[in-house]
């Protein structure tokens, strides 16, 4: 009997493991519900009621986003899409331990990665991208045995990769941190996970080489774009993925073979790779000769990017072997010689992009065939030679350009059979003929039609009023003829016109006023005559008017964008008039006969009524002391705003030349895209910053106008005034305030080392800069959007006031109703710097210690 009673206890004790264990059958459900529950406290915003039903009233399993496995009574899966929730990732969470799926995506979620989330040992898939998450991987997460998929993209995650989090990975296929701020070297434990196929790093700060260990992965996507990796191409390395199917090394310190100097060993090694889709080495300055060892087994590859390198020679005819070719993306290279007709047998090519090399040949006739082409980018070569009639069978095309070349000859009217094209620029070429009166109708063209520096003739085709959808029109610096036709207020979408530097004859149609879009119109240097349609006061858009070098005549008229521009904008017009500083005042006969004609018209009102009735009379009396007393007030105003004008000092470029000590490099206290910055003392004594443009930079001009525009009309403590600009046909600057303190960068990040700035002047700082952008914003007269706010642009005067400086990429709201906007399709559009949710990245190291 004992040693029954033994051999049962040893296996109850050995086996009692595997026995059925009694459960209450709600035990779990309510631990998971009470989890969630507490989840949704610490929710501060659910915009979308995403989570109104998470409620004591509602079954667990029926709430938004959860799903339950009824026969073990546990939520297995909590799957939260676009969802806009805002409050903590709660470590609650990890009491939902018989989780199988974790997706929150999308959303504002904040604070760190739970290292609790280790205890959901069942877990397959953790996706928590996009949220507003910081901190560091956790270590724990390597005991998350049976995770497939770990994805963390979006976030704020900082840190170096933990490398045991590959210590315990033999299920992981799938890890993604891209777009976050993770540093170190990538682990060479990575290779630990025998079946990872898709490692996605995307935007980072990694740096070192690639872990060696990367060859014991059969991988199918690797994404390592924009870190600080370094090293060889992997040529070893492909060899050891023949499922890789995705390859994206863009912008990294990547160099080729031999010193950078031979890209073949890499191309060579590709040849077992015949699944790759896309190849991408942009952005890496990749040296070598493209030759004729790309593999044609590549009969796969859809997108190859090879974009800013230095890779020299022909375009190899191996390249017309890749059938499947979607993009081909070979600009600012240091390509020449010729383009090989094979190229464009390729039947699914729709993007190729060959602008910026050396190339000097004709363009070939063959380009024709590439028959699905969309997109063809050909621009700042030397191409030589006439369009090809071609270039019509590419019904296809939407964007076409040609520009920056050394091309002659007619523009091909076979191009009016590209009825998708909405893209066209022709500018800066050789071009002569007439404008081809198919191409100038064509329906379609709705971004921009550019053909600009040529020599074109002929009469302005009344055609472009059929671009309807058009909204930048460019044919200056032509020899144009014919006058602006009135159906021009049928490109109801246009923003920008610009026909200056032509001969075109009449007058400016008053139709132009309807274009209630319109935000710059140059029509300077031509033959122009007649007056000013005063309607064009009227286009609340309107930021830039150059009506210079015409033979308008008449008075300027006022309202709108006539009280804003300067005499600039009315040179070489001798017959014009007006209250603008510099334009002659009408003559005072003028005004004569018109209060003479005014006084009669009164006169016979008088006696009209006074035989009519009394009352009539009294009627006329009162309208005119309403009429007397409007003129008086408009009288007040214009003798401010000319009082306002004239303490506007004048300073010539003779002054500023002998104030900067002509030009002196030694008085250099800054370069930008747009020009040079020189510190002077005016003959007063009174220190300035003369900040000269390149007028070689063809937005240049755009940069000073702009400037102007925002620095007349805004007045803040804490953003930098103009004292006043010189403007001539070879010159141009502004004359600002010299701040001895320099800029807010070179305070930052001295050559000396580290910072001497302090918190409290840091807060302080932060603080100027803060209040004069709320003044742009909110209390401005004219709403402006700086567009280009960093560190360098903030200046410290000598009491270390900030003041935001550079407004020449900014953007003004004429409107500051609700709805205003700008256009972002306007003449300026190529200076916007940055993108959506950019920001410069020493903005965040303003407060770091």
């Amino acid at each position: 009997m004992v040693f029954l009673q033994t051999l049962f206890f040893l296996l109850l004790v050995t086996f009692g493991h595997s026995f059925p264990r009694h459960h209450h059958p709600f035990h779990s459900l309510l631990t998971d519900r009470a989890a969630l529950l507490e989840f949704r406290k610490t929710i501060v915003s659910d915009p979308f009621s995403s989570l109104a039903n998470w409620d004591e009233a509602v079954p667990v399993c029926n709430f938004t986003g959860v799903e339950c496995d009824r026969s073990h009574n546990r939520v297995i899966r909590l799957i939260l899409y676009d969802k806009g929730l805002v409050g903590l990732l709660s470590p609650v969470l990890s009491n939902l331990t018989g989780l199988h799926n974790l997706e929150i995506v999308r959303s504002h979620l904040f604070g760190i990665i739970p290292p609790e989330f280790s205890n959901l040992r069942r877990i397959h898939s953790i996706i928590i991208e996009g949220n507003n998450l910081h901190g560091s991987i956790p270590d724990s997460f390597s005991m998350l045995s049976k995770l497939n998929i770990l994805v963390v993209k979006e976030n704020n995650i900082s840190g170096s990769l933990p490398p045991s989090l590959f210590s315990n990975c033999t299920l992981l296929n799938v890890v993604d941190f891209s777009s976050n701020s993770l540093s170190g070297q990538i682990p060479e434990e990575i290779g630990n996970c025998k079946i990872l196929w898709s490692i996605s790093l995307y935007n980072n700060q990694f740096t070192g080489h690639l872990p060696l260990s990367l060859t014991n992965l059969s991988l199918q996507h690797l994404d390592v774009e924009y870190n600080y990796l370094s090293g060889e191409l992997p040529s070893k390395f492909v060899g050891s993925w023949p499922y890789l199917l995705y390859l994206h090394l863009s912008y990294n310190n990547m160099v080729s073979h031999d010193s950078n100097t031979n890209l073949d060993p890499f191309f060579t090694a590709l040849k077992n790779n015949s699944n790759l889709e896309e190849l991408e080495l942009a952005g890496m300055g990749l040296g070598g000769r493209f030759t004729d060892t790309l593999p044609s087994q590549l009969t796969n590859l859809r997108t190859l990017l090879l974009q800013e390198n230095q890779i020299f020679g022909s375009i190899p005819r191996s390249l017309a072997n890749l059938s499947r070719l979607f993009i081909l993306n070979l600009t600012s290279n240091l390509l020449n010689g010729t383009i090989s007709s094979d190229i464009f047998t390729l039947p699914w090519l729709e993007q190729l992009f060959l602008s910026q090399n050396h190339f000097k040949s004709p363009l070939p006739e063959a380009i024709g065939k590439c028959l699905n082409l969309g997109l063809l980018d050909l621009s700042h070569n030397q191409f030589s030679g006439t369009i090809p009639d071609s270039l019509g069978n590419l019904v296809r095309l939407n964007s076409l350009f040609l520009n920056n070349n050394l091309l002659s000859g007619t523009i091909p009217p076979t191009l009016g059979r590209c009825s998708n094209l909405y893209r066209l620029d022709l500018s800066h070429n050789r071009l002569t003929g007439s404008i081809p009166l198919k191409l100038a109708g064509l329906r379609e063209i709705r971004i921009f039609i550019n053909i600009s520096h040529n020599h074109l003739e002929g009469d302005l085709p009344i055609e472009l009023s059929k671009l309807e959808k058009v909204q930048e029109i460019d044919l200056s610096s032509n020899y144009l003829t014919g006058s602006i036709f009135p159906q021009i207020s049928g490109c109801i979408a246009v923003s920008m016109i610009n026909f200056s530097n032509n001969l075109l004859q009449g007058e400016i149609p008053q139709s132009l006023g309807d274009l209630r879009n319109l935000e710059s119109f140059d029509v300077s240097r031509n033959q122009l005559s007649g007056l000013i349609p005063a309607k064009l006061g009227k286009i609340e858009t309107l930021t830039f008017l150059n009506l210079s070098f015409n033979n308008l005549e008449g008075k300027i008229p006022s309202g709108g964008i006539f009280n804003s521009v300067s005499n600039l904008s009315f040179l070489g017009n001798p017959k014009l008039c007006g209250k603008i500083e510099g334009v002659s005042l009408c003559s005072q006969r003028r005004r004569w006969i018109h209060a003479r004609l005014l006084l009669i018209i009164l006169i016979l009102v008088i006696f009209v009524s006074t035989l009519l009735s009394i009352i009539f009379c009294v009627i006329g009396c009162k309208h005119l002391k309403v009429m007397i007393s409007s003129q008086r007030t408009e009288a007040r105003k214009n003798a401010a705003r000319t009082e306002l004008i004239s303490n506007f000092p004048r300073i010539t470029y003779k002054e500023l030349s002998e104030a900067t000590g002509g030009f002196d490099n030694q008085r250099l206290v800054g370069s930008g895209s747009y020009g040079h910055v020189y510190r002077g003392v005016l003959a007063d004594g009174t220190p300035i910053a003369v900040k000269v443009l390149h007028l070689q930079s063809g937005n240049s001009t755009k940069s000073f106008n702009r400037e102007c525009q925002v620095l007349k009309r805004i007045r803040h403590r804490n953003l930098i005034r103009i004292i006043t600009a010189c403007s001539l046909p070879d010159f141009k600057a502004l004359v600002l305030p010299y701040m001895v303190n320099g800029s807010l960068e070179c305070r930052l990040y001295p050559s000396s080392g580290s910072s001497d700035l302090s918190i409290v002047q840091r807060v302080n700082i932060c603080s100027d800069i803060a209040e004069g952008m709320a003044y742009l914003h909110h209390h401005s007269p004219v709403r402006v959007i700086h567009c280009d706010l960093k560190p360098s642009n903030c200046l410290l005067n000598d009491d270390m006031t900030a003041l935001v400086s550079d407004f020449g990429v900014a953007r003004l709201l004429m409107s500051a109703g609700v709805g205003a906007t700008d256009n972002m399709g306007n003449s300026s559009a190529n200076l916007l710097f940055g993108s959506i949710g950019y920001i410069a990245p020493g903005n965040l190291c303003i407060l770091q210690n």
